[in-house]
């Protein structure tokens, strides 16, 4: 082990992977589902599948009333109130069993992502932030899909600025109602929705959140967009003329709206993640079935290299990241105890666990997004001629995975805050990034270590592959800090090559500690896919970290300087030579046996 790293069985901090190590057998995986989970699990598949995909066609075309109808079936088996406490008419499940609703729902493409709207960001504001009659009042109905629900944030000119909106609430000379005008635009569900969570400036300068119904005088609904994907959602601009919203109305307290929009955004973006997971899930599943009935030259193609290249890349990013997903969620849920056995409320608790771990969040949001893309373009190419043809579903899938890149805080907004969050943490002291960069700096001095590895464990190289490729990180984040110390911020371009360095190391030992720990119950043997899986992903991650490196130093450093970061960095992204080519096809043939992503 490294002096710069330094061995942990509890639970990390966000962003603390980066500086400590974490034990295999501390992860979740999705090898440790319980029974009531695959229970869920088996309830949300039954449902799309009897359910939602045989009406995909009209959901598709918004046939009035059909996606209100299956919101309601969907409530009345329990899926829209897996999150809400019982007291309110819930079933008040872990973050690891609300995110498998999630992942599994994705096949249901449009749907899920009206479901998760109103699941996540239109019911979660008043679970975690309203008062005890708000509760009564909205969550019982919301978790039976009696009301549905949507959520107003951006506006014309404000997306990634939430904080820039332009609506007003004032309130009235009674002082018993806020008079609401404004437009929100991308607003999902509002075609349908019965209660808006609406941010708004609150004496004209007072970040706040307001609970609007639909039948309020002065709310009225643009028209249906006319979207690239998700078509079957219902997407409307708001538009709010001198409504009046009694102030018993008010979400939280006045001026800090901002509390609410972000934590929900934290939670959004895992959220976003796990469906996503889903999603690339479903990708591979059609690109195997085409791919084995599709023939060329009187074989399937299936059978030829390029076609087995593409479903193997596509089952290792995805398996990097489930593994990272499995591992956040967890890291979630084991926090929201921690706090509650410290005496925090069960709402407080989760809210303040979400934002412990926003880094995550923000790197899981693009990293996910980025994998379906991959996946969905894949599956188009693999379909040929008819993935352009809306006949087969690889072209609806495609268009549909667009958004995600979109979505939740865009991924360029997304990188720069995880580093951003990243080196507030270090300076407030909850990340002790300065020690461990002081260590990589001795180390870059010194004479590098050419002995062997004596270590002949599974995956000993790969352990110590992420160990090194942290110090890369810590090198060239730490010299651009002391290089151009305030005036990083605004060098995005560096900001986005460290975001993805560590978007790489966490997806890296996410899997190495899955694929330890399936090693750790079933044996190496019975683990061979995931141990190539593992070192195909690993093999070319560090690659990926050295290209992002080279470009970070070499925007800031030269001469002497950034010669010797770069033989530091060549260093720290060496790796083992691992015949990939067989490594995918071993992959591509279980895949292929299996049908689908069998992991």
């Amino acid at each position: 082990m490294s002096e710069t790293l330094t061995a942990v069985k509890s639970l990390l901090n966000g962003g603390e992977f980066l500086v400590k190590e974490s034990n295999f057998k501390d992860v979740f995986t999705p090898e440790n589902l319980n029974e009531e989970q695959k229970m869920i699990v088996d309830t949300v598949v039954s449902f799309v599948e009897t359910e939602i995909l045989p009406v995909y066609d009209k959901i598709e075309h918004q046939e009035p009333g059909l996606t209100e109808s299956l919101l309601l079936k969907a409530g009345e088996l329990g899926l829209l109130g897996l999150a809400i406490p019982e007291e309110y008419g819930g079933m008040g499940k872990d973050f690891n069993t609300n995110s498998l609703l999630v992942e599994y729902m994705a096949k249901s493409r449009s749907f899920s992502l009206s479901l998760g709207a109103h699941i996540g960001i239109g019911t979660l504001p008043i679970v975690y932030f309203g008062n005890e009659t708000q509760k009564q009042h909205y969550l019982p109905k919301l978790a039976s899909g009696e009301l549905k629900a949507c959520y107003c944030l951006t506006e014309p000119s404000s997306g990634s600025d939430a904080l820039g909106a332009k609506t007003t609430a004032m309130l009235n000379s009674e002082g018993t109602h806020y008079i609401v005008n404004g437009q929100k635009m991308w607003i999902t569900n509002s075609g349908f929705a019965d209660v808006f969570i609406v941010f708004c400036q609150i004496e004209g300068n007072k970040f706040s959140c307001l609970i609007l119904e639909k039948g309020m005088d002065g709310l009225t609904l643009g028209a249906e967009e006319k979207k690239m994907g998700i078509k079957g959602s219902s997407t409307r601009q708001v538009f709010l003329e001198n409504v009046k919203v009694p102030k018993e109305n008010l979400l939280g307290e006045i001026g800090k709206g901002h509390l609410i929009a972000f934590n929900i955004l934290n939670i959004g973006r895992y959220k976003l993640a796990a469906g996503v997971l889903g999603g690339s899930k479903n990708a591979i599943e059609q690109s195997v079935k085409y791919a084995l009935e599709r023939q060329q030259f009187k074989t399937p193609i299936a059978s030829f290299g390029a076609i087995q290249y593409k479903i193997a890349e596509m089952a290792t990013r995805v398996y990097a990241l489930q593994s990272a997903c499995y591992r956040t969620s967890d890291m979630i849920d084991n926090k929201e105890k921690e706090l509650v056995a410290n005496g925090k409320a069960y709402q407080e608790a989760i809210m303040l666990s979400a934002e412990e771990y926003a880094i995550e969040c923000s790197l899981l949001k693009f990293i996910g997004s980025e994998v379906l893309n991959y996946c969905v373009d894949e599956n188009v190419q693999i379909h040929g001629g008819m993935g352009y043809s809306e006949e087969l579903p690889a072209a609806g899938a495609y268009r549909d995975a667009r958004i995600n890149r979109i979505f939740e805080g865009t991924n360029e907004i997304n990188r720069l805050l995880s580093v951003d969050m990243l080196v507030k943490r270090a300076m407030s002291g909850k990340v002790d990034i300065m020690t461990a960069a002081m260590a990589v700096q001795k180390e870059l001095m010194s004479v590098p270590d050419f002995g062997s590895n004596e270590d002949n464990t599974p995956l000993a190289a790969e352990t110590v592959a992420v160990n090194n490729a942290k110090k890369a990180i810590l090198m060239a984040a730490g010299a651009a800090v002391q290089k151009l110390m305030t005036k990083l911020k605004n060098e995005q371009e560096i900001l986005m090559n460290i975001a993805d360095m560590l978007a790489e190391v966490f997806s890296m030992e996410s899997t190495i500690l899955r694929t330890k720990k399936l090693i750790d119950a079933n044996g190496e043997a019975a683990s061979a896919i995931q141990i190539d899986m593992t070192k195909v992903f690993i093999s070319d991650a560090m690659e990926r970290i050295n290209i992002f490196g080279k470009h970070c130093l070499q925007s800031f450093a030269e001469g002497d300087e950034l010669r010797i970061m770069l033989m530091g960095l060549k260093r720290f992204t060496k790796y083992e030579i691992v015949n990939t080519k067989e490594a995918r096809r071993r992959i591509a043939a279980k895949i292929l046996e299996e049908g689908k992503y069998a992991f």
